[in-house]
């Protein structure tokens, strides 16, 4: 359990009446004397003011957390264990907050601990300075935000995410839903949909990776129904497009070296394959396709003859999402100010693919046709095969909006010739540009999640994850002009950047730069990593830490 957990299980522990007890009402800042020359000399902590002795039958703590914080002040261990971030922003209720000190000769009779020579006398406590952040100086986020919950590996690592680069900076208001699978199976996956529609209230959601279930996995949780996948459920209610976008990090090799900017591929998520009817032909017969309007003449049309046993399929897609797809693409453009393209296989599916072609040239010509070229940015459509070539061979720099299934295949193709694809954005963004939810690329990382419950070490690369938080914070920050809150997602999404290209970083992105017998000196382990950009993102907001 984190100390954020620990300062947040608030119980009563009785504490010997000899024992001397600080009673804390309200904020000063009291600071902590740190050793050894790699730290700053001092780290100043938003601490509880009106500190003064008494003698006290019961203290009100967590145990643990007092323990460590009280062994690593005293000097009672060596452990150095980051306590600053939760005593500096855990604290919801801090009225009545009451801190067992350890009898100390030396400990001066004060109604007072105004200044840090009071504990002079004492082994300094060694803090990490990235943790040291006041919640008086936490920015306010003014609207709520949906927060999605996963499965895995990545809940694992969603929650350090949360712990130590969003909530000791970010003065917010959760929208939390558990999508975790067994929480979707108690729910009979009303959560998800719940989600979805409160994501639609405040149009900003963040989405933890989570397990789509398989036969295997019904097994393995004994699941009541094998539940459809919550990012289809969520696409569908949003009706929105996926836009999948790498991160560069110029020390990161590139399968397609090529690739200097990025490219960001919108997949139209509605329809197609992924919402197809398909059946197996067990022998000779007429496979016929037939339309039955509301009013009007029946549609039938001969689709084939079979000799014998074959497969078959029917697939749909309506005007208005195509609709809404068009929209969302030259929003993201616009926003953006690349150019767009649009592929399809209008050659060999006129009507189907057409149709799409069509749409996107009346939305384009009604409603961005001047912005676009105002930007000196354009619209183009191109034939899938000719648009892959051309992107193998460009330097980046442009949105590419493909339909659901192109979109599936080439977003995991982009990922990979960047790099990684734990190095891969997605966002969900709604035809009006109002709503958005942002989600790592990737899955639940069920291999190293074993390795966890083992209590074996990993190197999980919480990049992705990061980025969801950054890219709906960032949406947060535009729809509420929120400046302050706009310079903190950069200065978050450079950190993870520079931390990666100072050398510190996962195994997976240490393995792309040396190799398959990558070494341990070259890589940082899961909670390694996210410390480092932690540390990282201290020095670029040193205004929240002092």
């Amino acid at each position: 359990m984190s100390i954020y957990d620990q300062v947040q299980i608030v119980r009563r522990i009785p504490i010997p009446s000899s024992s001397h007890t600080v009673l804390v009402s309200s904020f000063v800042p009291f600071s902590f004397f740190l050793f050894g020359s790699q730290l700053p000399p001092i780290v100043s902590i938003s601490f509880l003011s009106s500190l003064f002795i008494s003698n006290s039958s019961s203290s009100i703590l967590s145990l643990s957390l007092m323990r460590r914080l009280f062994a690593l002040g005293f000097g009672l261990t060596s452990d150095t264990s980051t306590i600053g971030m939760a005593l500096s922003s855990s604290f919801k209720n801090p009225s009545a907050f009451r801190l067992p000190l350890r009898r100390h000769h030396h400990l001066p009779h004060s109604n007072s601990f105004g200044c840090a020579a009071s504990f002079s006398r004492f082994k300094p406590l060694r803090c990490v300075s990235s943790l040291a952040v006041a919640p008086s100086s936490r920015i306010l986020v003014q609207n709520p935000i949906v927060e999605m919950d996963g499965d895995e590996m990545t809940r694992v690592i969603w929650k350090m995410i949360k712990d130590k680069l969003i909530y000791p900076y970010l003065e917010l208001d959760v929208k939390y839903f558990d999508l975790g699978l067994l929480n979707r199976d108690a729910t009979d996956d009303r959560v998800t949909v719940e989600s979805a529609e409160a994501t639609l209230k405040y149009n900003v959601a963040v989405k933890c990776a989570t397990i789509t279930p398989d036969e295997a996995r019904v097994k393995e949780f004994n699941l009541k129904s094998m539940w459809r996948s919550p990012n289809g459920t969520i696409r569908n209610i949003l009706n929105g497009t996926v836009f999948r976008e790498p991160i560069l990090c110029k020390n990161i090799p590139r399968i397609v070296p090529g690739w200097k900017k990025p490219i960001c591929i919108g997949r139209h998520a509605f329809g197609d394959q992924y919402r197809a009817t398909d059946a197996v032909i067990h022998g000779p017969g007429k496979l016929k396709m037939i339309f039955v309007p509301d009013d009007g003449e029946q549609l039938e049309l001969n689709i084939y003859d079979f000799k014998g046993p074959g497969v078959a399929l029917a697939m749909y897609n309506v005007d208005e999402s195509v609709r809404a797809f068009a929209e969302s693409s030259m929003a993201m453009a616009y926003q953006k100010q690349w150019p767009l393209y649009l592929s399809t296989k209008n050659t060999i599916l006129k009507k189907y693919d057409g149709r799409f072609k069509d749409i996107f040239q009346e939305v384009y010509e009604e409603k961005w046709k001047e912005k676009f070229e105002e930007s000196s940015i354009w619209y183009e459509h191109r034939l899938i095969d000719d648009m892959v070539a051309y992107a193998m061979k460009s330097e980046g720099g442009y949105v590419w909006a493909c339909k659901n299934y192109d979109g599936d295949v080439q977003s995991d193709m982009l990922a990979q010739g960047f790099g990684s694809l734990g190095l891969m954005t997605s966002v969900l963004l709604s035809s009006d540009g109002k709503t958005l939810e942002a989600e790592a690329a990737h899955g639940t990382v069920t291999r190293h999640y074993r390795l966890h419950q083992k209590g074996q070490e990993t190197s999980t690369n919480s990049i992705a994850s990061i980025f969801a938080w950054t890219r709906g914070l960032e949406h947060r920050a535009k729809l509420d002009n929120n400046e302050e809150l706009m310079e903190f997602v950069k200065n978050l999404e450079s950190a993870c950047i520079e931390t990666v290209e100072s050398g510190k970083m996962t195994k997976d992105l240490a393995l792309l730069i040396h190799g398959p017998k990558v070494s341990r000196e070259f890589y940082l382990n899961t909670e390694e990593f996210i410390d480092a950009v932690a540390q990282k993102l201290v020095e670029k907001n040193p205004a929240l830490c002092s």
